[in-house]
């Protein structure tokens, strides 16, 4: 029995990008063990901050220090997902440390 209309959309969110592509195998091996339509992981671009701080605020004032935050991202559509899909993804999914993920719910038209 498969909701037609509808697709989840999964986007996780990490610094670490060797955990967050483990995290989408995870998430696409139990999607497609329910039998639904899976795409991705799709790698959007990856977000950097930079932050530049001095080092010491007297006689070296030009020695700076430069530090940055990489946050990269992945996108999973499953398409056409099942009831069973559904349960699979609330119950056995155990996110690491690190990993933001929303679910959303498309309706397809």
């Amino acid at each position: 029995m498969a909701l037609t209309n509808e697709r989840i959309r999964i986007r996780m969110e990490g610094y670490d990008h060797e955990v967050l592509d483990r995290t989408a195998s995870e998430i696409l091996a139990t999607a497609k063990e329910t039998g639904a339509d899976v795409h991705g992981p799709i790698p959007l671009p990856t977000r950097i901050e930079r932050y530049t701080v001095l080092r010491s605020p007297h006689i070296d004032r030009k020695s700076r220090e430069q530090f940055e935050i990489r946050t990269h991202k992945r996108l999973i559509d499953i398409l056409r997902p099942t009831q069973r899909t559904i349960e699979a993804l609330n119950k056995g999914l155990s996110l690491p440390p690190g990993v933001d993920i929303k679910i959303r719910v498309i309706a397809a038209g």
